[in-house]
């Protein structure tokens, strides 16, 4: 097996694995017993989405998507706070 080969089958399995543990943590989402397992089932999803993007990035070689997963990462961290933040007061500005 060359090294090429391998670095694909690797990232291959990667993907999968990220893509089912957002799947796990949808269903956690959706099933969840209260509300702080729901926050935090997003949190972990949009963690999830991160990996995928940042994987996809390394499966098609461009820098592109690092940028994006970036600016998904400050979106995703700044929503959860604030939902976080709205449930346990009910209000985001005070």
């Amino acid at each position: 097996m060359n090294p090429e080969s391998f670095f694909e089958w690797c990232l291959l399995i990667a993907i999968a694995s990220v893509a089912v543990s957002q799947v796990l943590a949808m269903v956690r989402l959706v099933k969840g017993p209260n509300t702080g397992d729901r926050i935090l089932a997003l949190d972990t999803m949009v963690i999830n989405a991160i990996g995928l993007i940042m994987l996809l990035g390394v499966a098609e070689g461009s820098e592109v998507y690092f940028e994006g997963a970036l600016i998904f990462a400050m979106l995703g961290f700044v929503s959860t706070v604030a939902y976080a933040r709205f449930k346990l007061r009910g209000d985001i500005i005070e």
